[in-house]
């Protein structure tokens, strides 16, 4: 029997962004670039885990708008193409700086990185999904779902009416995407109120995260901190965030990340080369762009960077899991003395491991590597596996909480987001009228019913708020939230008047073809979780 357990947590997220009427649409590059530098390098990183028989055991989240997207033959004919643009364009750089001793070196090394990616893409037949469900099935990989579009759920707590459908939903869509039923869900944002505990539990959800004050200011307050579940008196288990595991990776001066051999996110040749250098990857308005080929390491706090060292990043990587994994042997030790069982929960955004700290997925690889090294005292495990040994014996109701800056929501709900919120009241209380009231119809009324539950899901999206908060796409969000409000608005129209016809025809075609999020969900399935 270990001392004690680790429990790694990856959440994979994105918006759902599909542009039909664009080629090759920005937003879109979201996908493109977390495929390239996150989901297939942590997938390569789990087969070669499986290859060599090191056991590995990781919990992740994917939300239905992720398993939609890369679900979505457009979009994987449009990655295909980026990845042939990428590809064309390292070997472009090999040949640019042919003869240079410090960088051709790295443009090579890009080229061959590119090429690992496709054969990972072609591996798995174009399916990461599929990909990560081989993973699930074989025990490594415990996969979450998340609510229908990562919606933030305190926020509806105006329009409450609202909640049960994106738990539902995003169980239901899970499901029909991966083929499998999930029993733990991400709560978007590990956002959490006691108030629709009920509506979790009914959902099917048996366990999920919250942020460590939601498991330390519980009520009553648990014996063993956030190094033990509890479970709410709905029968739903809660885990809690460990600071001390998540600040070696996380913190801006002390995290692993900030390590000054390891690549610099910034500093891309998207910015610092010319247009004629670039054969095309820049923006329709000029706008100049990430490429992925980046040349420099982080050097330090300075605007001088020196060149990335691939070799040396990855000796950099070997050591850091290494002390990450002996740190957590420590920390087991001492848990052990007063905490029966004791698990440690480490939760991460996936797009940190590949995207922002690009030796991420080798840092995980070789972490697994690392374990059996502490002879016992470290175990991996994934959430479900834990509970399925040691069931819950705390009884207690976690407290409101988030893990956004502050904690409890301001990111979402405060000032800068604050607007948006009425559009989404409004329009959940609306959706919910026009499914009461017609909720068997069919036809061209029933399609128009069905795309207005489906617009008022992404609506609903916490990512607009986010990004209006943040300021990094501001007006790409604010357009979201008003197409989605028109077009729900209009869509409810057609569904009230039942006259469908012409142009309007031709519009809802349109709409459906091109906000086809959940179009695998059948009408009973959508309009279900609506209350009567």
């Amino acid at each position: 029997m270990p001392l004690g357990h680790l429990a790694l947590v990856l959440h994979a997220h994105l918006p759902f962004v599909r542009h039909p009427e664009h080629a090759r649409h920005l937003e879109e590059r979201w996908l493109y670039e977390a495929l390239i530098e996150c989901y297939l390098p942590l997938l390569d990183a789990f087969d070669r885990l499986e290859k060599d028989g090191v056991p590995f055991a990781l919990t992740m989240s994917l939300t239905p708008p992720l398993a939609a997207m890369l679900k979505d033959d457009l979009l994987r004919k449009r990655f295909d193409d980026h990845l042939d643009r990428i590809e064309a364009l390292a070997e472009h750089e090999m040949k640019r700086l042919w003869g240079d001793g410090h960088f051709a070196p790295i443009a090579t090394f890009y080229r061959d990185e590119i090429r690992r990616v496709r054969d990972v893409w072609k591996r798995h037949d174009r399916d990461v999904v599929a990909g990560l469900v081989h993973h699930w099935d074989a025990g490594h990989l415990e996969l979450l779902t998340c609510s229908a579009t990562h919606c933030y759920l305190p926020g509806m707590m105006p329009a409450k009416e609202g909640i049960a459908p994106q738990l539902d939903l995003g169980v239901r869509g899970f499901e029909k995407l991966t083929g499998r039923k999930p029993l733990g869900m991400w709560l978007p944002e590990c956002a959490y109120h006691p108030s629709f505990d009920a509506e979790i539990a009914r959902a099917g959800i048996r366990f999920t995260l919250v942020d460590t004050h939601g498991i330390q200011l519980a009520r009553p307050r648990p014996p063993f901190g956030v190094h033990a579940p509890i479970v709410s008196p709905n029968g739903v288990a809660f885990f809690g965030r460990d600071a001390e595991s998540s600040k070696q990776v996380w913190s801006r001066d002390e995290g692993y990340p900030g390590d000054v051999f390891y690549r610099d996110f910034y500093r891309d040749i998207g910015f610092d080369l010319p247009e004629s250098e670039l054969l095309g990857e820049v923006g329709g308005d000029g706008a100049r762009l990430m490429t992925g080929i980046k040349y420099y390491r982080i050097t330090g706090k300075t605007v001088h960077k020196e060149p990335y060292q691939p070799g040396v990043a990855r000796e950099r990587a070997h050591m850091h899991a290494q002390d990450f994994v002996f740190n957590r042997a420590l920390q087991m030790k001492h848990l052990a003395k007063t905490v029966p069982h004791p698990i440690v929960i480490a939760p991460y955004d996936a797009e940190l491991y590949g995207h922002w700290w690009f030796e991420g997925p080798l840092f995980l690889e070789e972490l697994f590597r690392a374990i059996p090294g502490t002879h016992g005292d470290v175990e991996a495990i994934t959430l479900r596996n834990y509970l399925e040994r040691f069931p819950v014996q705390t009884e207690a109701v976690p407290a409101a909480s988030s893990w956004g800056a502050g904690g409890y929501g301001e990111v979402w709900v405060g000032p800068e987001a604050a607007w948006s919120w009425r559009h989404v009241h409004h329009a959940t209380r609306y959706v919910g009228w026009l499914v009461k009231n017609f909720r068997n119809a069919g036809e061209d009324r029933g399609r128009a019913l069905d795309q207005t539950i489906r617009e008022l899901l992404l609506l609903q999206s916490s990512d607009w708020n986010f990004i209006v908060k943040t300021g990094t796409s501001t007006k790409y969000a604010e357009r979201r939230i008003r197409a989605h409000v028109h077009r729900l608005r209009h869509l409810g129209h057609l569904v009230e008047t039942g006259k469908i016809e012409g142009s309007d025809r031709t519009w809802l075609d349109d709409v459906c073809a091109r906000d086809n999020f959940f179009n695998q969900v059948d009408s009973g399935t959508l309009r279900a979780p609506f209350p009567d």
